[in-house]
């Protein structure tokens, strides 16, 4: 089994390993440290299963994700990441993600969530499910309505970043993070970034 990490903690990575490693003795696993080269390592070799954090240095774990469905189609991939399942397992999952699964819960269950994946099968928990299912209906929640892009910039905003830090954060230019939060503000019906801290707080997303 070829396996790719990718996680721009090395820690993180040498857990990861040392788990997998004693399940997996003859596995070759390879490691990334951040997005780009997480996919250059993609596309430069055939993978059983790749493993990545959703949150690392540079561009968006979202746009990552969308960039490795593109380099390989057919890989499966598990998104590990330290934020709850309300914030990303949706939204990854519908990105093309195979699985996502809480770094908390990494060391319990990591080796059955890749067995079951690299079978050709989705890892989908029920909570999971269950939020799947809500983000089709009328009654979604608001922030369903928001892009990828526009769900990350809300999320800083209500971190409480300056239009400026979002900007140098995600490589574009202020006008540019200025439109994204009218635009999130139009759609969740407010006119503060109070308000965004209030929801996102409420509703568990930061």
């Amino acid at each position: 089994m070829k396996i790719l990490i990718a996680d721009d903690h090395g820690v993180v990575r040498k857990g990861l390993i040392t788990i997998l490693v004693e399940a997996f003795p003859f596995a070759e696993i390879i490691e990334a440290r951040d997005g780009a080269e997480l996919l250059q390592q993609a596309d430069a070799d055939k993978w059983d299963i790749i493993i990545t954090d959703i949150s690392m240095p540079g561009r968006s774990g979202m746009d990552i994700l969308k960039d490795l469905k593109e380099i390989a189609p057919k890989v499966p991939i598990l998104v590990l990441s330290v934020h709850a399942a309300e914030q990303y397992a949706v939204r990854t999952i519908k990105a093309g993600a195979s699985g996502y699964l809480t770094k908390e819960s990494a060391p319990d269950d990591l080796v059955k969530v890749v067995q079951h994946i690299v079978s050709g099968r989705k890892y989908i928990t029920p909570e999971i499910a269950e939020m799947l299912a809500e983000s089709y209906n009328d009654d979604k929640p608001a922030h369903e309505n928001l892009s990828d892009r526009e769900f990350e910039v809300m999320k800083l905003i209500s971190s409480g970043k300056t239009v400026s830090e979002i900007a140098d954060i995600l490589s574009l230019s202020v006008n540019t993070i200025s439109t994204y939060r009218s635009r999130i503000l139009d759609k969740m019906q407010m006119s503060t970034n109070a308000e965004l801290t209030h929801y996102t707080i409420k509703n568990k997303l930061i």
